[in-house]
């Protein structure tokens, strides 16, 4: 079936903003899927009735937010899905404001002390059987004193692996890594990795124990004790900008 030509632009004011505008309903109207290779640039042009630089602003605005993607001497290509362009300008959107980070990380706490309860009644013997060895890991580096945030991850991942759940794969991501992206303003140092490395172990054993409400007490109160950690970054904050 041949494909839907591209819409000419309705409106001039914010040029740039219009060609994004047409290029976004021109990959969904066609159901455009990633990897898909656009028409040329002077096409492209052509049909927006545009210059070539006007398109390119737009092209570059995409590509900004993970949309498109330019290939030098190919083309331009409809980009896979990622949060990745959101999480790169976090870190610099969070800022010094802990009460945004204190935010970020009471959502993820609601969210997984809420879903755990899924888990604990689908997850199989082998993703529990991951999980131990990514605690195992995670005890190796607590015993040198050294942070695990690659393990950290990971479990999070393993430990709703099990509800094939895509968005909730995602959110988990996008919430664990804006906590670390945001690391410039917390002193993760705070964090005791041995007390950290326990509370992830008391986890595996609710789960393994087929126990929700263990399960949802362990997971609330390993939270809890990063809350605390944020809590006295802010107190130390105050105070030195008091003085």
């Amino acid at each position: 079936m041949p494909l839907k030509s591209i819409k000419p632009l309705t409106r001039a004011p914010l040029l740039h903003v219009s060609v994004q505008e047409s290029l976004r309903a021109y990959i969904d109207d066609n159901g455009l899927k990633p990897g898909t290779l656009l028409p040329a640039e002077s096409e492209l042009a052509n049909q927006l009735g545009v210059s070539r630089n006007s398109l390119r602003e737009g092209i570059k605005a995409l590509e900004s937010v993970g949309v498109l993607e330019s290939r030098r001497g190919v083309g331009i290509f409809v980009k896979a899905f990622s949060f990745e362009p959101l999480l790169d300008n976090l870190a610099y959107g969070l800022g010094g404001a802990l009460r945004q980070i204190e935010e970020v990380i009471e959502i993820r706490r609601t969210l997984e002390v809420g879903l755990i309860g899924k888990t604990v009644e689908k997850i199989s013997d082998e993703d529990i059987a991951e999980l131990r060895a990514t605690v195992n890991s995670m005890g190796e580096h607590a015993r040198r004193g050294e942070s695990f945030a690659t393990d950290d991850q990971r479990f999070h991942t393993l430990l709703f692996r099990c509800q094939n759940n895509e968005t909730l794969a995602r959110l988990i991501d996008v919430f664990w890594l804006a906590f670390y992206k945001a690391s410039d303003f917390v002193n993760l140092d705070n964090v005791d990795p041995v007390a950290t490395w326990r509370d992830h172990a008391a986890i595996v054993d609710a789960i393994e124990a087929r126990d929700v409400a263990e399960a949802q007490r362990r997971l609330d109160r390993h939270y809890e004790g990063i809350s605390r950690v944020i809590a006295a970054n802010k107190t130390n904050s105050n105070v030195g900008g008091a003085q």
